[in-house]
């Protein structure tokens, strides 16, 4: 039975290359599908036949197979604009009120199409430190999406792209991914090796930019006797950079290393917090995920989501990058005296506030 909305139901387009890989993926389906249950007509363009996720039943997905080896051997902006145009003749035939592009705008940018938005999931602004690349990066940007319209998956995105990457856009609008609480209780029921006894977890892949070692420091500082359980997989330099540390700090007793599981549900929810040291993120979806099952959490402030996320009690476990000192002391804090998680701590990321935001583009 599908629930009606409050408003008269729209036609959203949604246009992404594959259906393989990680967090926009994912959002973009669970996005979809619950539009379609809210009484809209929903339809997913592909633009090649890579699917690794579960599609909801009763979403149609079609794929437009331009992206090919070929393709991608001679992507140039003449490919590109041909690409365009095969999209361009699947979407206005269907008449979509809203067309929404995820992870492909090299591509879709070359549309012209009045209703077309631009899903922005990450925080470019933070994503490189030498000057170069990131200058290189900010045009492309300024490039792709000067004058067009743009959903920013965070205000601290939007606020980023407007007031450091210098992005003249017709309009932003910062939307929050939307959540349902039940799929990740049911899911953290599911049988998992969970650590025996307390233990404070990092969900994060093994990568520079996760700042791992930020995290092994501020631990050993703490000097709390919880142990700390990392989850997650990297490239082999990268991991054996993180047990070297692990091994120079003298932490080998006390930190649990779990690598990568699949469904990392039940570890999050008997986890006494969740751990994140990053220098940038978007919208961190491991922060919100661990609030929807009731495990409070720390984190850096780095660009662009966590501020957004550690509301209430939590924005005192909301610690400078830098500030290992003050990141010790909010795990010694959070070890003592644990925060209580509340429906009001993740209120606004539910999906009955999220998609009405979505109904109104």
């Amino acid at each position: 039975m599908s629930q009606s909305t409050t408003i008269a139901p729209k036609r959203f387009a949604f246009v992404i290359e594959d259906l393989y890989g990680g967090g926009a993926q994912k959002s973009l389906l669970y996005t979809a599908d619950q539009l379609r249950q809210r009484g809209h007509v929903v339809k997913v363009f592909t633009l090649r036949e890579r699917i690794e996720h579960r599609l909801p039943e009763g979403l149609e997905v079609e794929n437009l197979a331009v992206v090919s080896r070929f393709t991608k051997a001679t992507s140039t902006v003449l490919t590109e604009k041909w690409q365009a145009a095969r999209i361009r003749r699947a979407l206005v035939p269907w008449r979509p009120d809203v067309v929404i592009s995820c992870s492909c705008d090299k591509i879709t940018r070359h549309l012209d199409l009045p209703n077309l938005y631009f899903w922005i999931k990450s925080d470019v602004s933070a994503k490189f430190s030498d000057p170069r690349q990131r200058e290189r990066a900010f045009e492309k940007v300024r490039r792709f999406y000067h004058g067009r319209q743009v959903i920013a998956v965070s205000q601290g995105v939007k606020e980023n792209l407007e007031g450091v990457v210098g992005l003249e856009a017709e309009k932003i609008v910062p939307i929050y991914n939307p959540y349902e609480r039940e799929p990740f209780v049911a899911m953290a029921d599911e049988p998992a090796p969970v650590p025996e006894g307390d233990y404070l977890l990092c969900v994060a892949a093994i990568e520079p930019r996760k700042r791992h070692d930020r995290l092994l420091r501020a631990y050993a500082k703490s000097g709390i006797t919880t142990p700390l359980a990392i989850m997650g997989k990297g490239k082999p330099e990268h991991e054996e950079e993180v047990r070297r540390q692990i091994a120079s700090l003298g932490l080998e007793d006390r930190v649990v290393w779990l690598g990568y599981h699949h469904n990392p549900y039940p570890f999050i929810r008997h986890a006494k917090a969740m751990v994140l040291t990053s220098d940038a993120e978007g919208l961190p979806r491991v922060l919100i995920e661990s609030l929807l099952l009731h495990t409070p959490v720390i984190s850096t402030d780095c660009p662009s989501g966590p501020r957004e996320i550690l509301v209430h009690e939590l924005a005192d476990f909301l610690v400078a990058p830098d500030d290992e000192d003050g990141l010790a002391e909010a795990l010694r804090r959070m070890d003592q005296a644990p925060v209580t998680i509340k429906p009001r701590h993740y209120q606004q990321f539910l999906k009955e506030t999220v998609l009405p935001q979505f109904e109104a583009l």
